[in-house]
């Protein structure tokens, strides 16, 4: 990648001898003279020393010749590697107040960074900028690329350790027993049941049925995430577990679990292998209860809109739009008035077109787009969840807690409990007397008490 050239205001601002530098190189002499004036400016600006001749820019070269008075060709006979360039190295780093990096600094650097930056960040690049910044403010000239990897890589590694302690430390004996059994017997594409508590011979792993993706909107999708959040509730984890610790570290923790075989998981130290499968439960337990909040929403709708359809499909052949209607009631009318002692066969029938099949159209086409349509409507919605989603959508209200804190939610928010509480009733049909059933806006009209009976059932759909 190309560099970008300095400007005039770049070379002035960083590259300027002061008064006191032009002393410090005053008594050197050509190459000797711009080489080291080379290096104190680069030093001054980065904070080390320049590895050779090629992380000089030439115009910065060229600006730093003119000042010490020495042709910029001088620095090609510069040696980079004797003794005379590391008496120059000393010779900056005394005027500049900075030291080598002995043992000491590097296992204080690794200690700081442990318990400051990578309990936080754990991308190695980061924290590795983060410790060229602390050698900076250390006056600590920065150690070797090597070293550096090796000073991030034992603070990463010092962090984890007592993020990991920290984290399985919080966790009851039972549920460690439980999370090292999900990876104790078999790996996650091996046949049969592991880490206890699946059933059948052909079923998945505890494991590998919690990092399952949800199937399409259905029934059966939905008892299976109500089966996944049971399973992962069941290891019993704090809901305190990771309050201290950023959401990207168990972001990352979980990502590891995700993608490493439980043979690989098995390989881990207890409490690294703890807290990884840990943070996937967490972060499962999270995601499958928004899973189930979209499927309620879509299951509602599904209903509603397959009642529709139903309904639609078994009038829409009998459905014949009758026209001229205006004309049909002014030919009623005058036949009524005219003959008003006559028999409806005889005086009404004859005065329209068609006689009385035209006239039960007109009656059909009124009750298949009035309020009789929307009760059949109703009554098919309400037939659909008694018979098929039932049973899920009361599973739901177990494993899911609903609250609000709008008023005007309230009634539904007391609906739930209400039906929480009869939902294993046997075949209980109508609320005992003396319970009050809440009253919300979306119970009017249709829905209302008097023209549709308040059951059970008409609560959980109606509300």
């Amino acid at each position: 990648m190309a560099r970008t050239p300095l400007d005039l205001d770049e070379l002035v601002e960083r590259w300027t001898l002061l008064k006191d530098e032009q002393a410090l190189v005053s008594g050197k002499r050509g190459a000797t003279r711009l080489g080291f004036a080379a290096l104190l400016k680069f030093y001054t600006q980065y904070g080390r020393f320049p590895r050779n001749r090629a992380e000089l820019p030439g115009e910065a070269v060229e600006f730093v010749a003119r000042q010490v008075q020495v042709p910029a060709s001088e620095l090609e006979s510069y040696d980079w590697t004797g003794r005379t360039v590391e008496y120059h190295r000393a010779q900056v780093r005394e005027y500049l107040g900075f030291r080598e990096c002995s043992v000491a600094d590097a296992e204080k650097l690794t200690a700081y960074l442990a318990e400051h930056v990578a309990h936080k960040e754990r991308r190695p690049e980061q924290v590795r900028v983060e410790l060229l910044a602390r050698c900076r403010e250390e006056s600590i000239e920065p150690p070797t690329p090597g070293r550096c990897d090796r000073i991030v890589a034992a603070a990463l590694r010092a962090a984890e350790e007592s993020l990991t302690a920290l984290i399985s430390s919080r966790l009851p004996v039972e549920s460690i027993e439980r999370i090292v059994a999900l990876v104790a017997d078999a790996d996650q594409d091996e046949a049969g049941p592991a880490g206890g508590g699946t059933e059948g011979e052909d079923a998945l792993p505890v494991l590998g049925k919690v990092k399952e993706a949800p199937g399409n909107v259905s029934l059966e999708t939905m008892l299976t995430e109500i089966d996944k959040l049971l399973a992962v509730r069941a290891i019993g984890l704090p809901p305190d577990l990771f309050l201290d610790v950023t959401p990207k570290v168990v972001a990352g923790w979980r990502a590891r679990a995700a993608v490493e075989s439980p043979s690989h998981l098995r390989t881990h130290p207890v409490a690294l292998r703890v807290t990884l499968l840990a943070a996937l439960l967490y972060e499962r337990e999270r995601e499958i209860t928004d899973t189930l909040v979209d499927l309620l929403i879509s299951t509602v709708y599904r209903i509603g809109a397959q009642a529709e359809k139903k309904v639609t499909e078994q009038l829409i052949n009998a459905f014949k739009k009758v026209s001229g209607k205006e004309n049909i009631l002014f030919k009623l009318a005058e036949a009524s008035l005219g003959t008003p002692e006559g028999t409806v066969r005889q005086v009404v029938f004859p005065a329209v077109s068609g006689g009385e099949a035209t006239l039960r159209e007109l009656v059909h086409e009124f009750k298949t787009r009035g309020p009789v349509y929307r009760r059949t409507v109703q009554r098919t919605l309400k037939a659909s969840y008694t018979n098929h989603y039932r049973r899920g959508l009361i599973k739901l209200l177990d494993v899911l807690e609903f609250r609000s804190s709008n008023h005007a939610h309230r009634p539904v928010i007391e609906a739930l409990a209400l039906v929480a509480r009869y939902a294993n009733a046997g075949n209980t049909t109508y609320y005992p007397l003396g319970e009050t059933v809440p009253v919300h806006t979306a119970m009017g009209g249709d829905w209302a008490e008097g023209r549709f009976p308040l059951s059970v059932d008409t609560l959980i759909i109606g509300s």
